[in-house]
C-alpha cells in the first residue's frame, strides 16, 4: 500500500521541493496556501487545541474540523479539507509549529479586555 503525502513527509521530515509538489498535487491551492502558512509560522499548538492564523483570524483544527467558514459552510456540507487543517497535518508531520505552553480555551473565556466603567 502507497504512503499517504503525510507519511512521506513524516519520513522526510521537511517540505523539500518534491513533498511540495506533492501536496499541491493533492490539494491544489488549499495546499499551497497551507504550506504557506506553515513556513510563515502561524501554525500553533496549545494544550487543548492546534490553532492556525489565518487570512483573516485564528482557527482552531482539531483533525479534520476547523472553525473557518471555509469548513463551516461549504466543505463540511460537501466534503474535503481547508487549508488550516492541511497545515496542521503538514506541521505535525515535520514539527513546524510552535508549542504554547497554555489552554487556549482559557484565551478565549477571558474576552476582550474589559475597562470598568465609573
Amino acid at each position: 500500500m502507497p504512503l499517504s503525502v503525510f507519511e512521506e513527509l513524516q519520513k522526510t521530515g521537511s517540505i523539500t521541493p518534491e513533498m511540495e509538489t506533492l501536496i499541491i498535487g493533492e490539494f491544489g491551492p488549499r495546499g499551497k496556501n497551507a504550506i504557506g502558512l506553515v513556513r510563515a509560522h502561524k501554525v500553533k499548538m496549545y494544550k487543548d487545541f492546534f490553532v492556525v492564523q489565518g487570512s483573516s483570524g485564528e482557527y482552531i483544527v482539531e483533525d479534520d474540523f476547523c472553525t473557518c467558514n471555509d469548513y463551516l459552510y461549504r466543505l463540511s456540507i460537501k466534503g474535503g479539507v481547508c487549508y488550516h487543517s492541511i497545515a496542521v497535518r503538514i506541521a505535525k508531520a515535520t514539527g513546524e509549529y510552535e508549542t504554547i505552553d497554555q489552554w487556549y480555551s482559557d484565551i478565549i473565556n477571558k474576552g476582550p479586555s474589559k475597562k470598568p466603567i465609573h
